[in-house]
Formats: structure tokens, C-alpha cells, sequence
């Protein structure tokens, strides 16, 4: 089967999926979409004999597709560009310290929590995996990609603060977990460099990883910056929307390519160009006709790449490798998580709570809303064949499922009683 050939199945299916769920289910687009094409996976695998043919050949499409590739190296530059040019960095400036400390200190911390737990958990049921392999869990599954919850939260009325705290972290998180993760999979030698392995006694090179850390984030901040400022100014000198379109689409996908080719945070460089352009090249560089075809077109890419994304994700169980000893593993894996996300939300807010009003109800939103998606399963997909790999998979899946199927399918119930006043708060009756 060819690129065209294959890449028409996808769209086709995310096409039937997006009919069945607008007609028959209801629910938000990428979910639904989800929750269809699990359920036909799970039909197939229950068929057994009977559907075996289509089963096989459904694998067979889906082993096809090299998820890591696909998402990490080709999807993600459109999400993250499409989310970052809607984003004004004047509300991400006044909220820039929860930001900047939910997507740094808050993923280090998840990881770290994920990653020891889960190693000891795991070994309790027999099932031990070295402890840089559990990190690896842990790097992989704290990054947060609430696709969503955005959308749920401007329905049910959530304040514009969590809204830009939301859409803040998840569009740098997933840069920096990208990173953490790459650094520990070179510890572990897994990436095929002389790394620690599978000791767990870990002596690690703080300064090598100071400077792999300061080379990826740093130097993609500076070639993101720089490739924005060049769009702009050629932004400003053309009033064409076609062209002007079209260099969006170039400055997405080419920045991408480069930062991966010289080794830097592809998505941190995205993020950057796409809020300079969305912000200055908006407010200078573009008229009204630009601006509404600029912002019609990347909200298209956007519905499109999160559709067929969910689709992979639904489609994906066809192929996972599931033993029965791992169910109690992935269950547990589920709490293990939510726990690591509570603690490191509750903990930042609460320290910045001291400096700057929060809204009401912030840590459950922010707990309850930090989906997990495409970008957790691809991490997992890259990682290279070891015995920990499988389990390592089922785990993530297990995690990114609940997440959308169950938190995003009650985040906003969450919103509406976090955020109704309190009896104290409620005025005082009239005589």
C-alpha cells in the first residue's frame, strides 16, 4: 500500500467516525471520534474467528503506520502551531509565572513521582522494570494535551485565567517533556549510547545534561525566534492572503524539519515562531481579509490533525501487545498518575496562591483537565525494543484512554461545581 493509498484510508475513516459521533453520539469531536474507533477495534478483536480476516488486515494497516514518525515528526508541528498563533502572549505575560512553573517544575516533578512509584509498584507485582525505564514511564506521561477541555471550558463558563493556563502549559509541556524524555532515554542507554542501563544505582553527569538540556530548549528558543522575525517581515511586505497562508504552513513545517535536523526542541521552536507571528504579525503584518483566512485555515489544519490523531489513538489497540498479568498494572498505573498530576498542580498553586488570586476550584480543573494523548502514545511507540518496552506501551495506553474517555468526558462537570459560590460567598437574602 502506497503514502496516498494509505493516507486516504485515515481520512476516510476519520470522516465516518466524525458522521457517526455528530449524527448518533454527541460528544466533542476528537472524543467521540475515539470512543468509535476503539469500539470497533475492541468488536474486532471480540469477533475472534469470525471477523479474523478484517482483523488481520486492520492490524496490518495499523503496524503500517509508524506512530513516533507520524505524531512526533509531523503532526505535532501543526498542533502546536495552530494552538500557538490563537494565543495572545499578553494574557500568557500576566500569567506567565504559573505557566512557566506548571510546565517546568510541574512535569519534572510528575515525572519523577510516575517514574519512582510506578517502579515500585511494578516490582511489587512482579513485573519489575529497571528504574530508568519506570522514569522513562514517568517523562512520557507527564506532559498534558488538553485538546478538548479548551473548548469544554469556554462552554460551561470557566474563567479566561484557566483557560490561558490551560492552553499556556500544554503548549510547553509538551516541548520539555519531549526533551526529559530524550535525555533519559540516552541515560539509559536505550537510544544506543554507552548510558547507565539498567542499574539502579544512577550517577549521572549533571553538567552533560545541563548543557544537552540548555542545547535543545536554548537553541530552539533562539532559531524559533529567529525564524519568526524573518516570516514577519516577509509578512509585511506582502498583501496577498494566499501567500501570506501559505507562509504560515511554510514557517510550521520547515522550522520543524530544521530545529530536528540540528538536534533542538522542534515543538519549543514551533511554539515560539507561532506566538511572534500571531501576536506581531497579526497587529502589524496582516489586514482583516488576512487575518480571517490565516485563522480559518489553521483552525481547519487543527480540527483535521486532532481528528485523525484520535483515530491512530482508538485504532491503535489492534496492535497493542497486551498480557493479563499488565491489566492490574495499567489500572493502577491510572491513579498512580492522577496523584503525581494533584501533587505537583496543588503544590505550585498553592505557593503562587500567596502572590496572586487564583481562580476557584484551580487545582481540580487542572488536575482533572490535564488530558493525556497523541504525543504520550508516540514517546512510547519510539521507544526501542527492550523487555520493559510492551509493558511500558500498555501502561501509556491505559493512562491516555482513561484520560480522554473518562477526565474528558467530565471535566466540565468538574468546572461547573468547582466554580459555584459557596454559601458563604452566596449575598445575604433581602428582608
Amino acid at each position: 500500500m502506497n503514502f496516498f493509498s494509505l493516507v486516504s484510508i485515515l481520512i476516510s475513516l476519520a470522516a465516518i467516525s466524525s458522521y457517526i459521533n455528530y449524527r448518533y453520539i454527541r460528544l466533542p469531536t476528537t472524543v467521540g471520534v475515539m470512543l468509535v474507533t476503539l469500539v470497533a477495534s475492541l468488536t474486532l478483536i471480540l469477533a475472534g474467528s469470525y471477523a479474523a480476516g478484517f482483523r488481520e488486515y486492520a492490524a496490518a494497516l495499523v503496524s503500517r503506520i509508524d506512530f513516533n514518525r507520524v505524531v512526533l515528526h509531523g503532526m505535532l508541528a501543526f498542533l502546536l502551531f495552530a494552538g500557538a498563533i490563537q494565543v495572545e502572549i499578553k494574557d500568557l505575560s500576566r500569567e506567565w509565572l504559573t505557566i512557566s512553573s506548571l510546565a517546568i517544575f510541574g512535569t519534572l516533578a510528575s515525572t519523577c513521582i510516575v517514574g519512582g512509584v510506578t517502579w515500585l509498584v511494578l516490582g511489587w507485582l512482579g513485573l519489575g522494570i529497571p528504574i530508568l525505564h519506570a522514569m522513562l514511564f514517568g517523562a512520557l506521561i507527564s506532559p498534558t494535551d488538553p485538546i478538548a477541555v479548551l473548548g469544554i471550558m469556554k462552554s460551561v463558563g470557566a474563567s479566561r485565567q484557566l483557560e490561558v493556563q490551560a492552553a499556556g502549559e500544554s503548549l510547553f509541556n509538551d516541548g520539555l517533556g519531549i526533551v526529559v524524555f530524550l535525555v533519559l532515554l540516552r541515560l539509559s542507554g536505550l537510544d544506543g549510547s554507552a548510558g547507565i542501563g539498567t542499574t539502579p544505582q544512577l550517577s549521572l553527569d549533571v553538567g552533560a545534561v545541563g548543557m544537552l538540556l540548555l542545547k535543545e530548549v536554548g537553541g530552539a528558543l533562539a532559531l524559533g525566534l529567529a525564524a519568526g522575525i524573518v516570516t514577519y517581515r516577509m509578512l509585511k511586505r506582502v498583501d496577498n492572503y494566499q501567500v501570506e497562508v501559505l507562509l504560515t504552513l511554510a514557517l510550521a513545517m520547515g522550522l520543524y524539519a530544521l530545529a530536528d535536523a540540528l538536534h533542538l526542541s522542534a515543538p519549543i521552536a514551533v511554539v515560539v515562531a507561532g506566538l511572534f507571528v500571531g501576536n506581531r504579525g497579526r497587529a502589524f503584518a496582516m489586514t482583516e481579509k488576512t487575518r480571517e483566512h490565516v485563522d480559518a485555515f489553521w483552525e481547519l489544519v487543527d480540527d483535521i490533525v486532532n481528528v485523525v490523531l484520535f483515530l491512530l489513538i482508538g485504532l491503535e489497540i489492534l496492535v497493542l501487545p497486551i498480557e493479563r498479568s499488565w491489566l492490574v498494572a495499567g489500572v493502577l498505573a491510572i491513579p498512580i498518575v492522577l496523584a503525581a498530576r494533584w501533587l505537583s498542580v496543588a503544590g505550585i498553586i498553592g505557593l503562587i496562591s500567596r502572590v496572586k488570586v487564583q481562580s476557584k476550584g484551580a487545582i481540580a480543573v487542572l488536575t482533572w483537565g490535564g488530558l493525556r494523548g497523541g504525543i504520550s502514545v508516540a514517546m512510547a511507540l519510539s521507544v526501542p525494543d527492550n523487555p520493559s518496552r510492551s509493558l511500558v506501551l500498555t501502561l501509556t495506553y491505559f493512562v491516555v484512554v482513561f484520560s480522554i474517555l473518562v477526565q474528558g468526558l467530565t471535566v466540565g462537570r468538574v468546572i461547573r461545581m468547582t466554580s459555584r459560590p459557596t454559601a458563604a460567598s452566596q449575598p445575604a437574602p433581602g428582608p
